[in-house]
């Protein structure tokens, strides 16, 4: 199949290895893929973007590619887009338009020691490139809180999200929204796995495939 490699972008303090389900399945499917760790938590989101760009053109050479990504991970590909072609792009619960748990969190001394200046970038979400010239999805979860996601507990307790705006325990769904996306989506899983979501997999490799997350949506 000729089909171009598959960037997957893990999250803000996370690794490639958050991705190893989804990249088993994407392999399955016959998908090339290029995962590496980044030091999410030591630099800035532009830093990020220029080293991870950097290693994939050492790694694959100019492109095109796809790419699938977590969080911080989408971010991150807006910021790359001027050196690294895509084609089509899923990105799962991004916080496009910043954070308000992170703007919430980061007078608090934890929170800079946690997350760095990644983190703060976040919090702040300005100067961000406003789109990409590839096909973007974006999949929110709406799951909050969770046993598995420890912040959904967090910003229930500080307020910062509520009965009315759906989130992920971590980004709003709102949040995640990106102008120009081609297609949207949600489903009831949290921040932290939401790449694990069995729907999740089968909308991202249809995407991938077709440029739509739904069977039978317009593609």
């Amino acid at each position: 199949m000729n089909q171009p490699p598959v960037l997957l972008l893990h999250g803000l303090a996370r690794t490639r290895i958050s991705l190893a389900g989804l990249d088993r399945s994407l392999r399955a499917a016959e998908h090339r893929t290029w995962a590496r760790t980044y030091p999410s938590r030591r630099q800035g989101v532009a830093e990020l973007a220029e080293q991870v760009a950097t290693w994939i053109e050492q790694d694959l050479g100019e492109g095109p590619f796809d790419a699938v990504t977590h969080s911080l991970g989408g971010v991150l590909v807006r910021h790359m887009a001027e050196r690294v072609p895509l084609r089509r792009v899923v990105m799962l619960a991004p916080p496009n338009a910043g954070s308000d748990l992170a703007r919430s969190l980061e007078r608090f001394g934890p929170f800079s020691w946690l997350y760095g200046p990644a983190g703060r970038d976040v919090a702040r979400g300005e100067g961000w490139p406003a789109a990409l010239r590839a096909e973007v999805a974006v999949i929110a979860g709406t799951r909050a809180p969770s046993l598995g996601n420890p912040v959904s507990w967090l910003s229930r307790g500080i307020g910062v999200f509520h009965a009315e705006r759906p989130s992920d325990g971590t980004v709003a769904v709102d949040e995640t929204h990106l102008p120009g996306m081609t297609d949207f989506a949600t489903v009831h899983a949290s921040h932290t796995w939401i790449m694990n979501h069995p729907e999740v997999r089968a909308m991202v490799l249809r995407f991938l495939a077709e440029g739509r997350l739904q069977a039978g949506a317009p593609a």
